[in-house]
């Protein structure tokens, strides 16, 4: 039986604690948390300066068994100091988390490959990993992408590389170039469906990723083919956003069905 992660965007609309009491309601071993914006100004769950909340959510975790898996999100962009994020990192520890999403903003892949060596050492005594997630809008478009920017910065004991299924299916990344990522780097992957294809615009690349993901088996991309190219004990991040659907919905409704249908797509059902 595989391991499902509730991601951050499936119930976006959820505090700290009420994600993890969905977690543990609907069969979630894990859950996955944005204590730190995206971008500025965009919405994330509050933990790190709110005493309420990281009492309640810590009391959750001990009372479900529910764990956390990852922590989103830090940016790597062409002025970088890894030390900006040690909240995020202080918090991490304090929730045993085990890794930390990665993006890069950074289009100069020596100076960005620098930076994640830099982030990876700075992570080291957080006991996380830091996952460098390919999205075809950042600096980082793809799975080799990925690997080359790990192999330039030393390939860091700690360093991952995060595989998306919906960047999979949206960027030019193959079968082959996934099975090439050594097991060592992926240490989970996010599930969720939608259209496959190249002729996306930036901005619909970002508008699905982050609102409009379709639920797995529900669109084109080759789940099935994406999932048995990756080691067979990689945890699931279920990261199914949808805002339309969850306004109906709500969080709890939407969080079963995504994870219902994650486990359909990979034969757990």
């Amino acid at each position: 039986m595989r391991t499902y992660s509730l991601a951050y965007l499936t119930a976006n609309a959820s505090t700290v604690p009420e994600a993890i009491a969905i977690a543990a309601e609907l069969g979630y071993g894990f859950v996955g948390l944005r204590l730190q914006p995206n971008t500025p100004g965009s919405p994330f769950q509050s933990f790190i300066d709110d005493a309420v909340i990281r009492r309640e959510a810590l009391a959750r975790l001990a009372d479900t068994g529910v764990q956390v898996f990852d922590l989103e999100i830090i940016r790597i962009g062409e002025t970088f100091d890894p030390a900006v994020h040690r909240p995020l990192l202080e918090a991490g520890a304090a929730l045993k988390a085990r890794a930390v999403l990665v993006a890069a903003d950074d289009t100069d892949e020596h100076r960005l490959a620098q930076n994640f060596a830099r982030l990876c050492e700075f992570m080291q005594p957080y006991g996380m990993t830091a996952d460098l997630e390919f999205m075809p809008w950042t600096g980082v478009k793809n799975a080799r992408d990925a690997m080359r920017v790990v192999g330039l910065a030393g390939t860091p004991k700690n360093a991952g590389i995060l595989v998306d299924a919906l960047h999979f299916g949206r960027s030019e990344t193959s079968l082959a170039d996934i099975a090439a990522i050594p097991h060592g780097l992926l240490h989970y992957a996010q599930m969720c469906d939608g259209q496959a294809g190249l002729h996306f615009t930036t901005e619909e690349l970002i508008h699905t990723a982050r609102q409009e993901r379709e639920l797995p088996g529900d669109g084109t991309i080759d789940l099935r083919g994406l999932f048995a190219a990756l080691p067979p004990d990689t945890p699931v991040s279920v990261e199914v956003p949808n805002m339309q659907r969850t306004k109906v919905l709500g969080d709890w409704a939407w969080s079963q069905l995504a994870l219902s249908a994650s486990r359909k797509v990979l034969g757990d059902a």
